[in-house]
């Protein structure tokens, strides 16, 4: 565990040197506290809490910018430091590639929670301010948002890890993953929406919710704006959400599944890749 944490203590180092956390930071705040402001507006036509609107609004942020920020830190993490010569070096102590992956991941894990945490509780501080009451069960919400948006980001940061363990260029990851965040941010619920119009019948519910959860954003977007029935009601989800046979606690584990399998494969292949 000791080996884990120094080289996830590095990561963070690498971090604030690169000046990743900072840029982190600043995007999600900026982005968190436009949404407060603006989202106040409707909040006060529709009678709904302040809280539960920035809650719908940065849901449907998140699954476009947590993505892309995961990906983006774990593109060439390994196949980045094979290039450059690192990971020879680094693998010539007494460290083994498990414990390599599994730094990686804590370090960079870390970095994206302090970012989001410190944004996105910088924006729900402005709207608990501007509120006249505490409504309880939408600050448990706000929480639960905050704690899933860093597992979308961990899913996607395990994604990267195993397109940087399966390829041998830099700029061949680099691609691969704008291209999986386009398909399963963009592509993939437009082409899920094509086969309901075409096949809405012959699908069925069971197989549209399965294909829902094959889908980290998708799995994100049902826990978050159908995990609460008040949050569900104001994103106009409650209805879906009835036909959903899985609770809040199997969701989120259907989240921490997108963690844990992609983050395993990466560590396999990690293990028999030459260098």
């Amino acid at each position: 565990m000791k080996t884990i944490l120094i080289l996830a203590g590095q990561e963070i180092r690498d971090g604030f040197r690169n000046r990743w956390i900072i840029a982190l930071t600043l995007v999600l705040a900026g982005f968190a506290l436009s949404l407060t402001l603006l989202g106040s507006a409707p909040g006060g036509t529709v009678g709904a809490s302040a809280l539960l609107v920035i809650i719908v609004s940065l849901s449907s942020l998140t699954i476009f910018l947590l993505p892309l920020i995961g990906l983006m830190l774990s593109y060439d993490s390994v196949v980045g430091e094979i290039e450059r010569g690192t990971m020879l070096l680094l693998l010539a102590y007494p460290v083994t590639r498990w414990q390599v992956m599994a730094g990686k991941f804590l370090g960079h894990i870390t970095i994206l929670a302090f970012a989001t945490v410190l944004g996105y509780g910088l924006a729900g501080g402005v709207a608990l301010y501007q509120s006249e009451t505490v409504d309880s069960e939408a600050l448990s919400a706000f929480a639960a948002m905050t704690g899933s948006s860093i597992i979308l980001g961990g899913a996607f940061l395990a994604i990267g890890y195993l397109i940087s363990t399966c390829v041998r260029e830099r700029a061949t990851a680099g691609g691969i993953a704008i291209g999986v965040w386009l398909f399963f941010v963009l592509v993939y619920d437009m082409a899920l929406l094509g086969l309901l119009v075409g096949q809405g019948e012959a699908i069925g519910n069971t197989l549209f919710h399965v294909l829902l959860l094959a889908n980290p954003a998708d799995a994100y977007r049902l826990f978050n704006l159908g995990g609460f029935d008040n949050v569900a009601t104001l994103s106009g989800t409650i209805g879906m959400m009835a036909d959903v046979k899985l609770s809040s606690w199997a969701l989120g584990g259907v989240q921490l599944a997108w963690v844990i399998v992609p983050l395993s494969l990466a560590a396999l292949i990690f293990s028999k890749k030459e260098i």
